[in-house]
């Protein structure tokens, strides 16, 4: 089975993230089942943007090997019947985990998104933290 990979999963990627290195670790073994969406793509890029030419090319390096996947009808239809309290692009995360085909687990940091993935019945994978950390995270 996959796992949907939002922006601040895939931001753990770029050196002295917070994460960093438990998320490499784990990634290094899940990589061949992670997918994202050209959203993903993009907040990554936008996090590595700030950061200087090695996070760029690490950027770079991890879309040329993920799976991205395009939104599909269904996607954006449960991004508005089950994302309920959830911001456009969390919503708009959620709704292709729940969708895609191969997909059971999410990897997130964001705690808003990763409480409503699990009660949809996603698996939450966050390297590095504890498990269930999102039931006492305000964000």
């Amino acid at each position: 089975m996959g796992v949907y990979v939002d922006g601040s999963a895939l931001s753990r990627y770029l050196i002295d993230a917070t994460s960093t290195g438990d998320w490499c670790a784990w990634a290094a073994v899940w990589e061949a089942e992670l997918l994202t969406t050209t959203l993903g793509v993009n907040e990554l890029r936008r996090a590595a943007a700030w950061k200087g030419s090695a996070d760029r090319a690490v950027a770079h390096g991890v879309t040329e090997r993920l799976r991205v996947v395009p939104f599909s009808d269904q996607a954006f239809g449960a991004a508005v019947t089950r994302a309920k309290g959830l911001t456009p692009f969390q919503a708009l995360h959620l709704g292709v985990a729940l969708t895609e085909p191969d997909v059971d687990r999410i990897a997130t940091y964001d705690g808003k998104l990763a409480r409503t993935a699990a009660k949809e019945g996603l698996q939450v994978v966050s390297p590095g933290r504890r498990p269930g950390w999102w039931t006492q995270s305000d964000s």
